[in-house]
């Protein structure tokens, strides 16, 4: 059975007040709170096993090394990935996109090659190609969601043309919450050649992740909102992939030899992660995944599903109220504005109440522009959220109404 009153005593942070009233923590979306288990493991870490990983015999860096590299299998398995070779450590999904495109896409690609992309994105899975629109002439490609937040397949696919070199799609909206058909893209694209980078940063904390019936080439996540510490994530990288980059980053680690008119490289992952790494971050990123898969992720996506039905209905309730994106699909992420109020204001007042939201752009402007509006409010629930922060919610905004009116 799912409990999540016992759930919630594993986050400390969720038992304080602020502003004189119990913390409603709702900015999940950005980054989400840490178990007790992770803040413990990660100062055990610290106080009783901290040594640099790979470059020592001694006893301290053994056990540092070993912990750490378990870290890549709990991965793998929590994505399904076919070997943990395929896992490379990154300090988050920003990294790990930012890897494909130094790496792989940007000795492939020439001026008028294109790189098809939908307005959905987060500036993460954007800006990167930017750079390659910038510096070597590729052509981004936009694919339009429709008013109600959902992004059709098929009209990913038929953007597909003879210069298509990528596609980089996101699992789910960090705005709507819409959660996007993945699977069907990856099967028609490699019907057609064309590889396919999911940005899973959001999707992975909410629901089971299959890469292999996915059927992606890449796979982004990233830790802080997995319920671990920011400076950690992951991206999978399916072989044929990995065999295809040039090195990202030159340093320790990465290389086999160096000698003064020569180098030559590790074997992947391990050329991909240059330098001395985020040991305890990662560290803490594997105990907060094996929290999360203790917890089973279909509980916890059925336990999100019912908070999503639950907001869903009251939020209905309130008319004045301007909800964007309402996909049959959307997990439970709620982004809204209100006429009269700016989001950033909007925000302030909730704080007082002692609810915790996002306000701006969400680092998504072009599905913001595509919504027409410049900012809104985002309420994003976790796995131990409650019906009653829900309802602290609604009487938090109700409140509002009455300020702004």
């Amino acid at each position: 059975m799912y409990d999540v009153t016992r759930i919630r005593a594993d986050f400390p942070i969720l038992s304080r007040q602020v502003n004189g009233r119990p913390l409603v923590y709702l900015d999940n979306g950005a980054s989400a709170q840490k178990p007790l288990a992770v803040i413990e493991a990660m100062d055990h870490a610290y106080r009783e096993e901290y040594a640099n990983v790979h470059r020592g015999l001694h006893y301290l860096s053994n056990v540092a090394t070993e912990k750490y590299e378990s870290v890549r299998g709990i991965i793998a398995r929590f994505l399904n990935a076919g070997d943990e070779r395929e896992i490379v450590f990154t300090t988050g999904s920003t990294e790990g996109i930012n890897l494909v495109s130094y790496s792989w896409a940007a000795p492939r690609l020439q001026p008028g090659d294109e790189i098809v992309l939908s307005v959905m994105e987060h500036h993460a899975n954007i800006v990167p190609w930017h750079f390659l629109r910038e510096r070597q002439g590729v052509v981004l490609k936009w694919v339009d969601c429709d008013a109600n937040g959902d992004l059709d397949p098929r009209a990913v696919l038929d953007a597909i043309g003879p210069r298509t070199r990528l596609i980089a799609v996101t699992h789910m909206s960090n705005v709507t919450g819409t959660v996007v058909d993945v699977a069907a893209i990856c099967a028609g694209a490699r019907e057609k050649g064309v590889p396919v980078l999911v940005d899973g940063s959001q999707a992975a904390v909410h629901m089971p992740v299959d890469v292999r019936a996915i059927g992606c080439d890449f796979y982004a996540i990233t830790g802080h909102k997995l319920y671990g510490p920011s400076g950690s994530g992951a991206i999978f990288i399916c072989h044929d992939r990995m065999e295809e980059m040039r090195p990202f980053l030159g340093g320790g680690d990465m290389i086999r030899e160096v000698h003064k008119d020569a180098v030559t490289y590790a074997d992947p992952p391990m050329r991909f992660e240059a330098g001395t790494p985020g040991i305890v971050q990662q560290t803490g990123l594997g105990v907060a995944l094996q929290y999360m898969t203790g917890l089973g992720m279909e509980n916890i996506a059925a336990h999100e599903h019912a908070i999503r039905d639950y907001a869903r209905a009251r939020l209905a309730g309130l008319n004045w109220l301007q909800v964007q994106g309402n996909s049959a699909t959307k997990g439970a992420i709620f982004s809204f504005t209100m006429q009269g109020a700016h989001p950033h204001d909007l925000s302030t007042v909730l704080d007082k109440r002692g609810v915790a939201v996002r306000a701006g752009t969400h680092c998504a402007m072009p599905l913001l522009d595509r919504f027409g509006i410049t900012a809104s409010c985002r309420a994003s629930f976790g796995l131990y959220n409650t019906t009653g922060e829900v309802d602290a919610l609604i009487d938090a905004l109700e409140f509002c109404r009455e300020l702004f009116a």
